[in-house]
């Protein structure tokens, strides 16, 4: 395996003047050294999207990792979320000046409504981030774990274009419903979990289909996931190894048999499901579901 993948052999979801790489690293409980050495590495490595949240706590390492690497930073695609509570017009222009403070940048690349809250109207929350992205402090704004409902009233009072719906999305749970709504509208599908917790790394088939082509079950899970049309990966990754493997997906396409297998997989493993999440668009929750 190489020890770099050069940014430019990486396909990019456009829209509305942004270029989105469609494989990005995810930092969902990743914090301190290891968060910052992960970003740098990345980065070193070929990676050029990076996602994070006001709810992971580790916007400050994500920053440090950033300024440690060797990679400017206008040609980094960085992604954060509202922190939850704060979706009220005052609020959104608090979280994301916390977080423009703790990243030590001007501007985030793509502001993401974390998850939808019913106490405050989502016409207020998109009018402060559109309010934000005319002041330059935001380049895109965008939605995480929105269903249809959620979707389609986003896409009706918002301002500015909606840039993507960042949802859990692998090989064990089906998201046509909303899927088919970004891609009616022009939206990315970002894939949050894409390996399903390591779940991928276990399974004997996708080893089998790996063996194939001199690939790892998790680059099989990957490159099926971004062959997609508007579909982007964020997998989580700390070791050198492990970051490189994730972005060593692009030297080789999967046949149409073996896209057509890992789609017939059992698709009933929502893993991400906590207490204030929506009311999903199917009944997909697994016992002891976590919370991203």
């Amino acid at each position: 395996m190489s020890n770099a993948t050069h940014p430019d052999t990486v396909p990019c979801f456009a829209r509305d003047g942004g270029a989105m790489p469609v494989l990005g690293l995810g930092t969902f409980q990743s914090g301190g050294a290891d968060c910052r050495n992960a970003v740098r590495t990345a980065l070193d490595t070929g990676y050029r999207h990076i996602d994070t949240a006001q709810m992971y706590e580790n916007e400050q390492e994500i920053g440090k990792g950033i300024r440690d690497s060797s990679v400017p930073r206008d040609r980094i695609f960085l992604t954060t979320k509202l922190q939850m509570g704060q979706l009220d017009p005052d609020g959104v222009r608090a979280s994301c000046a916390n977080s423009l403070r703790a990243l030590g940048t001007d501007y985030v690349d793509l502001l993401l409504i974390h998850w939808p809250e019913e106490s405050v109207p989502l016409a207020d929350t998109l009018g402060a981030m559109a309010a934000l992205k005319q002041e330059g402090k935001i380049r895109h704004l965008g939605v995480s774990n929105f269903t249809v409902a959620w979707l389609e009233q986003a896409l009706a009072v918002s301002e500015e274009p909606i840039f993507c719906n960042q949802i859990e999305y692998h090989p064990y749970i089906k998201q046509g419903p909303p899927m088919k709504v970004c891609h009616d509208h022009g939206l990315a599908t970002v894939a949050y979990s894409p390996l399903a917790r390591g779940q991928v790394l276990q399974d004997e088939r996708l080893a089998e289909i790996g063996r194939k082509y001199g690939k790892s079950p998790a680059q099989i899970a990957l490159r099926w996931l971004v062959r997609q049309t508007d579909v982007v990966a964020i997998p989580k990754g700390t070791s050198a190894a492990h970051i490189r493997e994730n972005l060593d997906i692009f030297d080789f396409a999967l046949d149409a048999d073996d896209v057509a297998s890992i789609g017939a997989f059992d698709h009933d493993q929502r893993l991400i499901d906590p207490e204030w999440a929506p009311r999903w668009d199917r009944d997909t929750v697994k016992e002891g579901g976590e919370h991203k």
